[in-house]
């Protein structure tokens, strides 16, 4: 199909529509309409379903504005960047590694020089006025501001929730009673200064994601469900280029998988897409090569969904290691470990270092027993050129070595502190949007139809009276407040003949219909008070009584099929 036919679809029945149009709009911004925002919605509504009640992980909401200590942690400011070229001529902005997608198989694991090459050696222009292109240049993508008045304190939009998770883990750890594993969700915007977003829907400025973290014991990377669907096939796609489908099983026993929580929740995407309305015959599972790799991924594995755009990328299911934590640990000062119980005391020998108590007096004086205190939380390996640094009172505090001493203890222990290590599937709501709404698609003549799933359907049931008139207008209201009152997205149409309305709901992917017609109001005195219900995709009728319908269209959106009406 053409994409712009679908863009053009969402446009004019209320899905998506380009941000600021009035004003010219904003490459890589949209905005949701009606109809979006009740899909948009359904979507997190399942996806909050498989973590939430189906796995039991929490629900956080944290700041999109985060200070700049955060990124430096985390590594975005160092690390979250592409590469831009400018055209001499028209001075349009390209994001320089799609402008050689046809001339190298992963041309965002390039280099700016080895970009540089490329355009010298294929004759690389600009694609909007075929003029000449400068420099290759870094550009970081993330939005900065500042927090408070002035510009005393840097601030960042999110480009991920991610951290918002894991600067609360102190937080979350005690609300778990300081166990793992521990599943954490967290949906919302994030925020990315694409350099030249030209894919409508799938490469967003401001956009919408929906993010676990699964804090795991590194030592202990198996699951408790991951033998219910061991057997489950995937399509893969591993680092050496081959594609294969294998049983989760098979993957993991091979290596291919790092291990078993990760191919647990590789299959878990798989499900929820597949109930989402992706088309499982178009989505595969593709490894990042290990120069594509972030910097914070120790594996990574992409769902991969075909689209008119060529194969996209829809969700991340990334081992993040101990990365995270450990640099946030870092920067912070803060604890950020795992106190791993064992089974019976070990008695262990440990190199640690013993604080002279004497000599720190009166040279700290007050501060004596707390520099003292930091001493001790340090380690040998701490120790530079005969002595340690302390960050005390805003000031760096050199500590030379007769104010300390390096000594061997033995020790009863009852356990010991770790990093837990992350896995993180992350999925790109607005792509997974798209998607849906493309899988979907299909057209017939001049005729339209989205078969959406009907759990993710923004309207549920249309409901019509045949005529507007006689009383069927009146009656057909009574049945779109019956299905609205119990929670059910119903839509209310009397205008144009049925054919046109059956159309108008189609097109919008609603998975019934109702019709109140003269028949209703026969059986009404007399016989029995029904309706017709017509199933949008095999275009069949049922006549179903009305106390009943609530119940059947409650039956149908579990699963039902309509022919067993």
């Amino acid at each position: 199909m053409n994409a712009g036919e679908l863009l053009s679809l969402c446009k004019r029945r209320g899905f998506i529509w380009p941000s600021f149009e009035i004003y010219g709009g904003v490459a890589g911004m949209y905005d949701y309409g009606p109809l979006g925002t009740n899909l948009k919605d359904n979507i997190i509504s399942l996806w909050r379903k498989a973590y939430r009640q189906g796995e039991g992980f929490v629900e956080i909401d944290s700041e999109t504005v985060n200070p700049e200590p955060v990124f430096k942690a985390s590594g975005h400011i160092d690390e979250f960047s592409d590469f831009v070229v400018y055209c001499l001529g028209c001075k349009e902005p390209f994001r320089a590694d799609h402008l050689v997608g046809d001339l190298h198989p992963n041309p965002d694991t390039l280099s700016a020089d080895e970009l540089k090459s490329l355009f010298v050696e294929n004759g690389v222009q600009c694609p909007d006025c075929e003029g000449d292109l400068g420099d290759v240049e870094e550009f970081n993508l993330m939005f900065k501001t500042n927090i408070g008045p002035g510009s005393s304190r840097a601030g960042y939009l999110r480009p991920e929730t991610a951290q918002g998770i894991f600067v609360n883990f102190p937080h979350l750890y005690r609300y778990n009673r300081e166990k793992l594993p521990l599943g954490v969700i967290q949906h919302g915007r994030g925020y990315r200064n694409e350099i030249s977003p030209r894919q409508g829907m799938i490469r967003l400025r401001e956009f919408n994601m929906m993010e676990v973290e699964l804090f795991v014991d590194p030592d202990d990377k198996t699951w408790p469900r991951y033998d219910r669907v061991k057997g489950r096939d995937l399509r893969l796609i591993p680092e050496d280029g081959s594609e294969r489908t294998l049983t989760l099983e098979e993957a993991v026993a091979q290596g291919i998988i790092a291990n078993e929580v990760l191919a647990y929740f590789i299959w878990v995407t798989k499900r929820l897409l597949e109930d989402l309305g992706v088309d499982c015959s178009k989505l595969r599972f593709r490894q990042h090569l290990k120069d594509e790799m972030a910097h914070y991924a120790m594996d990574c594995w992409d769902a991969e969904v075909l689209l008119s755009y060529g194969w996209t990328e829809v969700v991340g299911i990334a081992d993040r290691g101990c990365w995270d934590l450990s640099q946030h640990s870092k920067w912070s000062k803060q604890e950020m470990t795992h106190f791993k119980r064992f089974d019976e005391p070990r008695e262990v020998e440990r190199t640690v270092l013993k604080a002279k108590y004497r000599q720190l007096g009166p040279l700290f004086k007050g501060d004596a027993k707390e520099i003292a205190s930091m001493i001790e939380a340090c380690g040998p390996q701490d120790i530079k050129d005969g002595e340690i640094l302390l960050e005390f009172k805003g000031e760096v505090i050199p500590i030379s070595s007769d104010l300390f001493e390096v000594v061997d203890v033995r020790e009863k222990v009852s356990g010991e502190k770790v990093v837990p290590h992350v896995i993180e599937p992350s999925h790109g709501l607005d792509r997974i949007f798209y998607t849906i709404l493309e899988h979907a698609y299909r057209r017939e003549d001049d005729y339209t139809v989205l078969s959406l799933k009907p759990q993710v359907a923004p309207i549920k049931v249309g409901v019509f009276p045949l005529m507007s008139r006689d009383g069927l207008d009146a009656k057909a209201l009574q049945v779109y407040d019956l299905l609205s009152e119990e929670g059910i997205e119903a839509y209310y149409d009397d205008s144009g003949s049925i054919g046109k309305r059956y159309a108008r709901m189609d097109e919008v992917g609603t998975p019934w219909c109702v019709t109140v017609d003269y028949e209703t109001l026969e059986d009404e005195r007399g016989l029995q008070d029904t309706v017709t219900v017509r199933d949008r995709d095999s275009s069949e009728q049922r006549r179903i009584p009305i106390p009943e319908l609530v119940n059947v269209v409650k039956e149908l959106l579990k699963g039902r099929d309509f022919a067993s009406l």
